[in-house]
């Protein structure tokens, strides 16, 4: 049976609740949702403006990522949460940039999106990912 390895970086928000940043077992990894928070300034950012909220969000999954040993390329799905569907071409138009950035192979990982409030005001979007790793 495969042990299983919490992911932890300062390169990403600390969890906020009882939860792990990353979770990995076996050659599975799944990272937390994660939100518009600056790690370094611990606080959210980009109020009322989805597009530097997505950017942010998705580095700090990408940052779980690499501290696990993993990267975008490594991505089965990621889940996208977001408040309203007024952001969604806007939250999309961001996801596809990074994505060119970060799979350069072109195998795009899947993705869903769903609309939903989340656990604080300020959030407009959430993200996780789920990988497998060599």
């Amino acid at each position: 049976m495969s042990e299983k390895t919490v992911v932890l970086t300062e390169n990403a928000p600390a969890p906020a609740h009882v939860f792990s940043q990353g979770i990995k077992k076996g050659g599975m990894f799944q990272v937390s949702g994660q939100g518009p928070m600056d790690p370094a300034a611990n606080q959210y950012i980009g109020e009322g403006d989805v597009r530097v909220q997505t950017r942010r969000t998705l580095e700090n999954v990408k940052a779980i990522l690499e501290a696990g040993g993993s990267s975008v390329e490594d991505v089965l799905m990621f889940r996208v949460y977001l408040t309203t569907r007024d952001d969604f071409a806007a939250m999309n138009e961001v996801y596809g940039e990074f994505i060119r950035e970060n799979v350069p192979s072109g195998l795009l990982p899947s993705r869903t999106t769903v609309f939903v409030d989340l656990p604080h005001e300020v959030m407009l979007v959430e993200i996780d990912a789920l990988a497998v790793t060599a």
